[in-house]
């Protein structure tokens, strides 16, 4: 409710019904050409400021995905500048990962210089004076909503018992080899202080510095385990190539760091959390791959705090091998009375066929889901990679599941989840 007051304030307050029509009428130029303006916003801004390098995540920007992000979020912005109270969960997911990557008020006026000499330099003569400064105006105003909101979010993260501002050092009392790709790392606070409560489903930032690279190096990885005040869990998937981009940094970790080792960490963050109101619904959990990890927290602390909870659990991977907690799910069917496990592969072993949780071979589809999903108004929580969201999302939208009850998280920068029946996005 504070975030919708703060952007309907700051907006009806600062922005002219001139400049509201003036953002508005960009939206179809912004539709076209959105993607290379934030292609050369990003070139432009790291070739002025390339100590920024040490907070974005060079793995999106090299595949696309920050540029793509951020262009939707700026069609968006134009397209419900007079109500940006629509795109609320988008304001609340970025600020959260600001928070977390310890964006600071000082980055905006750099952020809004190279934006808007990016948006003149491709669009040339067709980004007039009058359009630019209304862009500037409404950059203004919408950067001091984020400062707003973000420094509420610091300030809320350092005040907490335990809390801290900014990254912290961790030391690794604990690694265990989940499955052949995934790898988990228990943290415990270098000072040996306890350890702020977080709401299941949050994510921690770690920031590593690695031999012979220029630049620092974060990446945010869900937490794993239930909130205790001793330490957390995140577990890593390792990527195939150690010299791709979106390799360098989950090798590291699992070739490089060990028990014993320090490393740097936010304070949890992030709005893809368990709901207050699940007791009153059943709750299902659909996950692929790593996207198990934020639901392990969640399962856990559900067995800890309401263990007559019934829940759905489906994992689809490309066999037991690779899956992660295979053995800890199945031991918290003796905690939880009411809990239902099903483990999809796409190439299962023989090992794999005689585990008793295994349903099928294949993909997690909708005869699969008609089977298993039989309350409407259950909650779904849903995570994985980009095609896994598009296939589950759809497929809950065809069997008739509420918007409102569908609940998912993209690992990195959002993007449009289209297909041939509609549209979802985040």
């Amino acid at each position: 409710m504070y975030i919708i007051i703060l952007l309907k304030r700051k907006v009806l307050t600062m922005l002219s019904k001139k400049t509201i029509e003036i953002i508005k009428s960009t939206v179809p130029v912004l539709e076209v050409h959105g993607t290379k303006i934030t292609e050369v916003f990003y070139k432009n801004m790291f070739q002025a400021h390339p100590e920024l390098l040490n907070i974005f995540n060079h793995t999106n920007q090299k595949q696309g995905r920050q540029q793509t992000a951020l262009a939707n979020t700026i069609l968006a912005a134009a397209k419900y500048i007079d109500k940006l109270e629509t795109i609320i969960p988008v304001v609340k997911q970025i600020a959260h990962k600001h928070r977390s990557l310890a964006v600071k008020p000082e980055h905006y006026p750099i952020v809004g210089q190279f934006l808007l000499s990016s948006i003149k330099e491709v669009l040339g003569d067709a980004a007039t004076e009058e359009i630019i400064n209304a862009w500037a105006e409404a950059y203004g105003v919408i950067a001091d909503v984020f400062i707003a909101i973000e420094k509420d979010m610091y300030k809320e993260a350092a005040d907490q018992t335990g809390g801290w501002n900014d990254y912290k050092n961790f030391r690794v009392i604990n690694k265990v080899k989940e499955s052949d790709c995934i790898t988990s790392f228990y943290l415990e606070a270098e000072d040996k202080s306890a350890l702020p409560s977080f709401s299941p489903g949050q994510y921690i930032s770690v920031r590593l510095s690695i031999p012979e690279e220029k630049y620092l190096f974060n990446r945010q990885y869900s937490l794993s385990a239930a909130s205790n005040k001793e330490y957390f869990r995140i577990s890593v998937k390792k990527e195939a190539e150690e010299n791709q981009p979106n390799g360098k940094v989950s090798n590291y970790l699992h070739n490089h760091i060990n028990i014993g080792d320090v490393i740097e960490a936010t304070a949890p963050a992030g709005e893809f959390t368990l709901k207050d109101s699940i007791e009153d619904s059943k709750v299902v959990f659909i996950s692929g791959g790593v996207g198990i990890t934020p639901f392990m927290s969640m399962v856990n602390t559900i067995a800890e705090n309401q263990p007559n909870q019934e829940i759905e659990f489906i994992h689809a991977s490309r066999n037991g091998n690779v899956q992660a907690f295979k053995e800890e799910l199945t031991t918290l069917e003796k905690k939880l009375t009411n809990f239902h496990l099903s483990f999809v592969y796409d190439n299962p072993t023989s090992e794999d066929r005689q585990n008793k949780h295994f349903k099928k071979q294949g993909f997690i589809d909708k005869d699969l889901l008609q089977t298993r999903l039989t309350q409407k108004n259950a909650h779904y929580y849903v995570c994985g990679p980009v095609p896994f969201l598009r296939s589950i999302l759809f497929t809950l939208k065809e069997l008739g599941i509420d918007d409102s009850n569908i609940h998912y998280e993209f690992f990195g920068p959002s993007v449009n989840l289209e297909n041939e029946n509609g549209t979802i996005t985040k």
